[in-house]
């Protein structure tokens, strides 16, 4: 009888390479199949997706930490009732409880920009990165922009900033939203801006900065890029397709948008 050879994980190429990434790279394998370690790895990813989709901000602890920035939002929802709601009927997430517009009319805009802080498809991501995230945004607000107060929303997708920013009379809408969890990624926020925000308004009329986490895209960085196209979709007047991110190009390199131009210039 022959000796049964022990069976081991054969390595990746690639090993050394997920020390810089959480994606799901070089996992090795077992003859056809993955090591064991990497099939638990991905359930426990899978059940954190799923927890994060279902969980729902913490209102005493997450108004703490606001209010520890100098912050006392107003806190409105969406049409949903419930999660089971929210889930099943996205268009319901997208307009508001007509019970909340009182709330936003009493804030007595016009505005020049509204921030929204919103559970979205994460709540952990809001309830973990939203107030650093403010906080790093706060330096990046110019003193002249009128700013509404803070808006926390519940069972919200993004185009409910569309009907709080046209409540509030705002210019502009910045959407702080919880993102679709990923198997490396359940606590992902994002930052969505929509300049002139109404009903009605498409993706294609929004920007939008995402995987704002301290395992992506970090607090400081992200609040100066949110900063730097805040400033551009006031002045320009344009959110979306229409207005790129070239915050990270020097100030000489970037393209000069055509309302920067003075009316006898480049011509004869």
């Amino acid at each position: 009888m022959s000796e049964q050879k022990p069976v081991v994980i054969e390595a990746n190429p690639w090993t050394e390479l997920r020390q810089f990434t959480d994606a799901r790279i070089a996992l090795g394998r077992v003859g056809s199949s993955l090591p064991t370690d990497e099939v638990l790895k991905f359930g426990l990813a899978h059940a954190m997706a799923r927890d994060a989709v279902h969980a729902a901000l913490e209102p005493t602890s997450l108004d703490a930490s606001l209010a520890s920035l100098g912050l006392k939002p107003v806190w409105i929802r969406s049409r949903a009732p419930d999660r089971a709601s929210y889930l099943l009927r996205p268009d319901l997430g997208r307009t508001l409880a007509d019970d909340c517009e009182p709330d936003l009319r009493a804030c007595k805009g016009p505005f020049d920009v509204v921030l929204v802080l919103a559970d979205g498809l994460s709540a952990i991501a809001a309830q973990a990165h939203g107030a650093p995230l403010l906080q790093a945004l706060m330096a990046h607000l110019h003193p002249a922009w009128r700013v509404a107060p803070l808006i926390v929303a519940t069972q919200a997708r993004v185009a409910l900033g569309d009907d709080i920013g046209e409540a509030l009379a705002a210019r502009l809408v910045v959407m702080l939203i919880g993102e679709r969890p990923g198997l490396s990624s359940p606590d992902s926020l994002g930052a969505y801006l929509t300049f002139n925000p109404r009903r009605g308004r498409s993706d294609a009329e929004r920007n939008c900065i995402s995987n704002i986490r301290p395992a992506g895209l970090s607090y400081a960085e992200a609040a100066r890029k949110i900063g730097w196209l805040m400033g551009e979709a006031l002045m320009r007047q344009i959110t979306g397709v229409e207005l790129k991110d070239d915050s990270d190009m020097p100030a000489l390199a970037r393209p000069v948008a055509p309302e920067r131009l003075s009316p006898s210039a480049g011509g004869d």
